[in-house]
């Protein structure tokens, strides 16, 4: 490949899927520069291989256009600052980056979520599965593809889709923040599946490694590439719960999540109204089709379930450092 096809710009690589993502690019031998806030700060808690941290906000054109001068690809992998006035700050984050990819002829690479399908509606998500969402959020991620949509007449596009986050540095993620809390040990788990629904995970080093090798693609690719990463499909909603308590080696005990308080608090605002209005894609089944993913890499990255579960509650802090690892429970 090319040089400038071998560069990258992350926005949100502070973030967990961007960090991710900008520590496989590194492994992988690319160059990679990181938009962020404050360098100093970043540098600091950064763990392994540094990016070249440059100083400047994804809400500004100016600052997102002379970072991205001579990169091939901009991962677009940035939310607003503690998941805030989203319908003020998204699609004006990536109007800047749309403009800035086509004044560098960069691809732009975003990562897709499920909140643009309405789950009552759509059981299985592919490329042309259609969008109708019922939330607010989900609605503007409709938004957003649907100007990158437009913009890969210009610049190429990918969008890799994949479901709910686990994994060591996914700190805003449903499986940290609410079925398996970190910063102290794990006492209980909530599950967030309403009955027997299924849901589908997705492991972040796996969702990462994935992103760049279809990132080496390049012009293989097509102009608008919008693609499904499996990842872990829990097909009854009980699969990932019992995960954690083989990982933990104790019954430890379960309780449902608490809906009914997250629609009492929904007026308010914050977290209860973001849960709440998403509360339908834990209510019904919706697995995401990885066939063209599989036509493009043959296989899709995969980590034993147990494997990825360990290490999740240890780089989370819900498990010690020193908890037996899965081989060690395995062979137990």
């Amino acid at each position: 490949m090319a040089e400038k096809a071998r560069t990258a710009l992350v926005l949100g690589a502070t973030g967990g899927v961007g960090g991710a993502v900008t520590r496989a690019l590194l492994a992988d031998g690319w160059e990679v520069c990181a938009l962020v806030r404050d360098p100093k700060t970043t540098v600091l808690s950064w763990r392994g291989q540094q990016p070249r941290w440059i100083a400047g906000d994804a809400m500004e054109a100016d600052a997102v256009l002379r970072a991205a001068e001579g990169v091939g690809v901009m991962f677009h992998g940035v939310n607003p600052p503690g998941y805030r006035d989203w319908d003020k700050l998204v699609l004006p984050m990536i109007d800047n980056t749309i403009a800035a990819a086509i004044a560098n002829n960069a691809r732009i690479v975003l990562p897709g979520t499920i909140y643009n399908f309405n789950p009552e509606q759509v059981a299985v998500i592919n490329e042309d599965s259609p969008q109708q969402p019922s939330s607010r959020k989900g609605k503007i991620r409709r938004e957003m593809e649907h100007r990158l949509e437009r913009a890969s007449a210009t610049t190429p596009v990918l969008i890799l889709r994949a479901g709910d986050f686990f994994g060591a540095d996914a700190r805003q993620s449903w499986f940290t923040q609410a079925m398996a809390p970190g910063g102290a040990p794990l006492k209980r788990i909530l599950k967030p599946v309403v009955g027997r629904s299924g849901h589908a995970w997705a492991y972040l080093p796996d969702l990462a490694s994935t992103f760049v090798q279809l990132m080496n693609m390049g012009s293989a690719l097509r102009p608008f590439e919008r693609v499904q990463f499996e990842g872990v499909w829990d097909a009854d909603g009980t699969m990932m719960v019992e995960a954690i308590r083989s990982v933990v080696a104790k019954r430890m005990p379960v309780w449902g999540f608490p809906w009914w308080a997250m629609g009492l608090a929904a007026p308010f605002g914050g977290f209860p109204r973001e849960a709440w209005e998403l509360r339908t894609h834990w209510q019904h089944s919706m697995r995401l089709d990885n066939q063209r993913l599989l036509a493009l890499l043959g296989k899709e990255p995969r980590t034993p379930l147990l494997q990825a579960v360990h290490a999740t509650l240890v780089g989370t802090g819900a498990l010690p450092q020193d908890a037996p690892s899965h081989q060690a429970l395995l062979a137990a």
